[in-house]
Order: structure tokens, then sequence, then C-alpha cells
């Protein structure tokens, strides 16, 4: 009796305490770091609460959407695309991205998969449409980057960042990955050909500056030996002036013991003749060099 006595007097309070703990409980939001929630007020976008504790006005105002800001991942899509010069390619695609205005995003988009699935297909097909097969092969790096650059324009609208696209693979049907690998084989061949010839050429001009060093480097030895020999002939020329006609017998004379010497060189097998005169080569030589000493 007396509980409930005490119950009816402070009903009123107990209900006043249990309104504010609820208004407590609806009105403080603590956002985790990872995502961003879209607060409603009668149906229509109210704010957009960050991470960490916010307010809100509890009965008014709701938390309509919890979003990620966490970056994603497409399921890698494959498309079919036509090269300039006709040829039928499937490429691989992969995109990353992640949701930077949630009010973007829920309000204007519904799968917003699906959406940017589509959206690199149609890039996909008329960027490659414009290349030809070669240079869609050697310039992924700049197809890719026009790739991302075009579908950030596009998803922009949509309060999402694009971090990255890439091109997974670019396949060939077998027809043309066999014509292409013909082709492949026929240029390595014409490489190689090329190559042979270039070197075939290289040798022959080194062979040419070789012979041509050594005929200059022989012109050089004759200029010596004629520098050398004319040199002589002056100094002889000088003996001839000074000391008259003895200098030209002794000389000739020495010229002539030095060819006899020549002759009776040898491992000692030959028989060499000689005639009578040439004794008196070595008689008047010695007679010339004693009469000038």
């Amino acid at each position: 009796m007396y509980f409930e006595d005490l119950l009816g007097g402070n009903a009123v309070y107990l209900a006043l305490a249990a309104f504010f703990l609820l208004a407590v409980f609806l009105g403080v939001r603590i956002v985790p770091q990872s995502e961003k929630h879209v607060v409603e007020r009668f149906g229509r976008l109210h704010a957009v609460l960050g991470p960490g504790i916010n307010f809100i006005v509890p009965f008014l105002d709701r938390v309509a959407h919890r979003i990620s800001v966490l970056e994603r991942q497409l399921p890698t899509n494959r498309q079919d695309a036509i090269t300039a010069d006709n040829v039928l390619v499937q490429v691989d695609t992969s995109v990353f991205y992640r949701i930077t205005e949630p009010e973007k995003t829920v309000y204007r988009i519904r799968d917003v998969d699906a959406a940017i699935a589509t959206t690199v297909a149609g890039i996909v097909r008329a960027e490659i449409g414009r290349m030809e097969l070669d240079t869609v092969q050697s310039n992924r790096a700049s197809l890719i980057a026009t790739i991302r650059d075009n579908l950030a324009n596009v998803v922009d609208d949509w309060g999402i960042e694009v971090t990255r696209a890439e091109i997974l693979d670019v396949n060939l049907d077998e027809a043309t990955r066999t014509a292409m690998l013909q082709q492949l084989n026929a240029e390595r061949a014409r490489r190689a050909q090329v190559t042979e010839a270039e070197g075939r050429k290289r040798a022959v001009e080194l062979q040419a500056d070789g012979e041509l060093y050594a005929a200059e480097q022989e012109a050089k030895a004759r200029r010596v030996l004629a520098d050398a020999e004319a040199y002589a002939t002056g100094v002889i020329a000088d003996a001839i002036s000074k000391n008259g006609l003895e200098a030209a017998q002794y000389q000739v004379a020495l010229k002539q013991v030095e060819a006899l010497a020549k002759v009776g060189a040898g491992d000692g097998k030959q028989t060499v003749l000689l005639p009578a005169a040439a004794l008196d080569a070595f008689s008047d030589a010695f007679g010339l060099l004693k009469g000038r000493s």
C-alpha cells in the first residue's frame, strides 16, 4: 500500500525522467571513423554526421542512412570493344572508389556499383574505338589515365571519388592471336637479318680502317727511312766535300763489306763463293780506314 502511494505520487516525475533518458538516448549519436550518417527531418535531408559524438533533435530527426567511407573495389568486369583497325578485344577492368559526399550518393543514385560498372564499360569502348590494337597494347598506362579521368568527371555528381582504375588484361580471339604471333616472328627474323647485315658492314668498316691504319704507319715508316737516308746522304756528301775522294771510296768499300757479311750469314750449311775482287774490298776498306786514322 505504501509502495503504491509512493509510486502514484512520483509517477509524473518518473515518467519525465524516463522521457529525458529516452531523449538523451535518441539525441546523442556516436559515429565511427569509417562511416558518415545521413540525418533526415520529416523525410528531408537535414544534416550529415561525421565521426565522433553528434547531437540531433529527438523524435524530429532520424538517421536514415549509414554510409561507409572506406575504399571499395568493384568486381572485375569484362567488356568487348572494337579497335580502330577492327579487331575485337575483351578488356578486363577493375575500379577502386570511395564515397566522399553521402548526401549525393543516397539521393542521386540507387545502385552505385552497377552505375560505375556501366560507365566504365562505355568509356572503355569509346576510348579503344579511337585506338589501333598496337596502340592499345603499348600505351596501356595512357589508356588507364584517360579512363580514370573520364570516370572521375562522371561520378563526381554522385559524391564519389575514383582512387584507382586498372586494365588487368586485354584478350584477343585465337585467329587474331595467331596472326599477331606470325607477325611477331617475322619481325624478329627481320631484326635478326638487319643485325647480321649491320655486323658484316661493321666488320668491313673495321677491316678497312685497319688496312688504312697499316698503310698510314707504313707510309710514316718509309718517310722516316727516307729522312734517315737523306740525312746519311747529306753526311756523306759533307764528308766528300771536306775529305775528298777518299771518303767516297771508303764508303763504297764499307758497303761492299756489309754486303759480303750478309751473304755469309746463315746456319753454316751453305757454300759461299767469293770473287777475287771481294778480298780486295776488305783490303781497300782497311787501307782507307788506316789512312784516315
